[in-house]
């Protein structure tokens, strides 16, 4: 199904604001804000360990073993990989009836710096491999205990947490509630750039936070195209090659024999010819100046360990002008069995779709293909930019205070994204003015935090015992 006739079958209501916000009003009485802060798991919980082997039976089986190693070196990296786990216990839970799309794995490492197509930093959100229309409470509660995690890791005390997630609650509450007041084209056009952040954070962090920030937003510029080139490639017969770096990164000449090899060439020049349709016309001409010069094999993410991800070395004027597209398999939602099935065919498709959805500006190189595997399945790929400015958070060196504003500004951020898909008037009535939701929200996190730690347990125990295999375990 195209994106236009998936789109043409939506009905949109065009109800008053006064009966959008009556109808978020009116959910409280379903599901009150006070009811969120609950979660118990039930006796018939599945197994999480068997969610994560679920999940690895369809990924390459020598990168398993990767997954596994990295999700059980802290319980934070463990609920990077563990999207799926914690769809499964929000099934069920409450919400008001409200949906938006949905980032599907809204934790405070998928919020970042990132560039426009016009050349400015952003902030916004980064991962969409698990977006799909869904309550937008769930986003909300995985960002918070997110910022639980991180914050036990740096042995922030009860109420220090407690703030911190009030903080970014309440941004996401108060953000909406301004979103509910502007027009479509206003919410449309809102973004958070570098300005804008400086401006958000100005009054929360001191000088040695600001200072941090700046230096932060100056690395962030560096990294682009032309740095990866020069940290991945090296010189083969005077010609640029991607570099190897097993098991993370496998060029295919290591990869596979010549026959085989010069199969998945073929197939990755054909995606890219054929990717490009899914483009703007404009962007399409852009592309079309490039040649494939070499594909390689790259580990990447903690939670994405195993599915199939390549980038692509591609060369524009001549072999110094370089441009590093990765095409990363895109499986079924991990949200779909709880909230539908997409309405889009290609599982590429729906990653972009949401992304363009919820980011305030997409990469320029953005699009989807499906291909014809030398293993004869067919595999929906979603392609991007290698790296473009990206700058992430390191949270294990963020203070109480600032990990709260970090998470103001996620809120924020999150808030925006929710506001272009969902009912922002109905979301903001049923939040309201006052806290009970952010109050909701500090005890659902610690709860799930809770939780988090007895599946990260879990998931070490079954390593030690032989049940799943880890390419290496940290020491007890």
């Amino acid at each position: 199904m195209s994106e236009r006739a998936a789109t043409a079958m939506r009905a949109v209501p065009h109800s008053t604001p006064q009966e959008r916000a009556a109808q978020g009003k009116e959910a409280r009485s379903r599901s009150p804000r006070s009811s969120h802060a609950v979660y118990r798991p039930p006796p018939d919980r599945p197994d999480p360990l068997a969610i994560l082997e679920a999940q690895s039976a369809a990924r390459v089986p020598e990168l398993v073993p990767i997954r596994y190693s990295r999700m059980s070196e802290s319980p934070f990296r463990f609920y990077r990989g563990a999207a799926a786990i914690m769809a499964s216990d929000l099934a069920g839970s409450p919400d008001s009836g409200i949906t938006a799309q949905l980032c599907g794995d809204a934790h405070l490492l998928n919020f970042r710096l990132l560039a426009s197509p016009e050349r400015q930093l952003m902030f916004d959100i980064n991962d969409f491999d698990e977006t799909l229309p869904g309550p937008w409470e769930w986003d909300v509660k995985r960002l918070s205990t997110s910022l639980v995690i991180a914050a036990r890791a740096n042995g922030f005390d009860d109420a220090e947490r407690a703030q911190i997630v009030t903080s970014a609650v309440r941004s996401y509450r108060g953000a909406m509630r301004g979103f509910a007041g502007m027009g479509n084209l206003d919410v449309w056009y809102a973004k958070i750039d570098a300005a804008r952040l400086e401006t958000l954070t100005t009054g929360q962090l001191g000088k040695g936070g600001r200072k941090r920030l700046a230096d932060s937003m100056a690395k962030a510029r560096t990294h682009d195209t032309l740095q990866v080139f020069d940290k991945l490639t090296e010189v083969v017969d005077g010609r640029p090659r991607i570099a190897s770096d097993p098991p993370l990164l496998v060029p295919i000449a290591d990869l596979m024999p010549d026959v085989e090899r010069s199969e998945l060439e073929r197939q990755f020049r054909r995606l890219v010819e054929r990717y490009g349709l899914t483009m703007a016309t404009d962007r399409r001409a852009l592309l079309e100046d490039y040649r494939l010069a070499d594909v390689a094999r790259k580990v990447v993410g903690v939670g994405s360990v195993g599915t199939r991800c390549w980038i692509l070395l591609l060369l524009g004027r001549d072999g110094l002008d370089p441009l590093f597209l990765q095409a990363k398999e895109a499986d079924t939602s991990v949200l779909a069995a709880h909230v539908g099935a997409s309405r889009y065919r290609n599982q590429g498709e729906r990653v972009v779709s949401g992304q363009r959805l919820m980011q305030a500006a997409s990469d320029i190189f953005l699009g989807w293909e499906r291909v014809d595997g030398i293993d004869g399945k067919q595999r929906d790929f979603y392609i991007r930019q290698l790296r473009d400015w990206k700058g992430i958070a390191t949270p294990e060196r963020m203070s109480p205070r600032r990990l709260g504003t970090f998470g103001e500004v996620c809120g924020i951020t999150l808030a925006r994204a929710h506001a272009r898909s969902g009912d922002r008037v109905a979301i903001a009535a049923y939040l309201g003015r006052g806290e009970a939701f952010d109050r909701a929200l500090v005890a659902f996190a610690e709860a799930y935090a809770d939780q988090n730690e007895r599946d990260h347990q879990a998931l070490v125990d079954a390593i030690r015992a032989g049940r799943l295999p880890a390419e290496e375990l940290p020491t007890a």
